[in-house]
């Protein structure tokens, strides 16, 4: 078996099909095995799946577990050499999944590879990023990468400033097409379940580059990536685990003191975007409850990220008191 292609799911049922059809219809040339996980979505995806695709395999949750333990249930049963993290809301185009496996046997220091990703309108997305830092949280936090996307200082953390037109090292590739080694992940372990979605994926890479792996991006292979089907249905939770995310990352690989200044970063960050919402509620009628909520959402992220910062978390009961480098890995499953 050449590869497992496991794709979580939770409330994307049309946006799964189109992906498993083209799954099925682009990929060539490699034996492989589809896994899909549904976490106890309500809109008949499991039901979809069992029709429509009775050649994968389906593992029915009975509760939302998260990308990260749900993509560990599946590399659990997973019998591909590679194991390929596809999010739910991807098309692939033109045998993309072949070539980067093709592209992987060519490199065999490459632990994970990330390919070209494009946004529906065919523009790219940008997918490649640098490890969270203390310099990189302030620049991103200024929103100037945005302003002055083609400055390698401003746009270090996202990379703004390259076109994807090579292949490179790189830190980090985001999960919605990820492709990793079986061998690498066997070394370093499984998803820490304590992201439950967001920053998986950047944990994960940093583990391969402590170890020796590389992380490698190809332009040879496309995909289109819809981007936040999943997360629009549970806004404020979405976008509060997105700091909190970063905030994990910071305690277990970086240290106390730089921990502590990225949540006033993070808090500055929430806080300075609170007064123009309340002035769109106050002038835009139209959008005055959905404006007004956003404010919210960003004042009391802003609170429980100096007060109690694991509020921030979707599942902070699983976010142990001592996280320090020493335990990192014996909190992670292993094969």
């Amino acid at each position: 078996m050449d590869l497992s292609i496991i794709i979580v799911n939770w409330n994307t049922r049309d946006f799964l099909r189109d992906c498993l059809r083209s799954v099925y219809e682009q990929t060539k040339d490699i034996c492989f095995e589809v896994i899909v996980i549904d976490n106890a979505s309500t809109d008949g995806s499991a039901t979809m799946v069992k029709e429509g695709f009775p050649q994968a395999i389906l593992l029915e949750n009975s509760g939302n577990h998260g990308f990260a333990a749900a993509n560990n249930q599946g590399m659990a049963i997973a019998n591909g050499r590679y194991l390929l993290l596809l999010n739910s809301d991807t098309l692939i185009l033109d045998n993309a999944i072949a070539k980067a496996v093709t592209f992987a046997d060519s490199r065999p220091q490459a632990a994970a590879v990330g390919c070209r990703v494009l946004n529906s309108d065919g523009t790219l997305q940008p997918t490649c990023f640098m490890f969270p830092s203390v310099l990189n949280m302030l620049l991103s936090c200024t929103h100037l990468y945005k302003i002055f996307p083609k400055n390698r200082l401003f746009g270090r953390e996202y990379m703004t400033w390259w076109d994807g037109n090579d292949v490179r090292e790189v830190d980090v590739v985001a999960g919605c097409f990820m492709l990793v080694r079986r061998e690498a992940a066997q070394q370093v372990g499984m998803l820490d379940n304590r992201y439950f979605v967001y920053g998986e994926e950047t944990d994960w890479s940093y583990r391969f580059k402590q170890d020796g792996w590389k992380t490698l991006y190809t332009p040879e292979a496309e995909i289109i990536h819809y981007g936040g089907q999943t997360s629009r249905q549970m806004t404020r939770k979405f976008r509060w685990q997105l700091e909190g995310s970063k905030l994990i990352f910071m305690r277990l690989h970086r240290s106390k003191l730089s921990f502590l200044i990225v949540r006033f970063l993070i808090a500055l960050f929430l806080f300075v975007r609170v007064p123009y919402w309340l002035i769109r509620a106050t002038f835009r009628k139209d959008e005055r409850q959905k404006s007004f909520e956003t404010a919210m959402t960003y004042l009391i992220g802003c609170f429980y990220c100096l007060a109690d910062w694991k509020k921030l978390l979707m599942n902070r009961d699983a976010v142990t008191n001592r996280m320090t480098k020493e335990t990192v890995r014996e909190a992670r499953s292993d094969y």
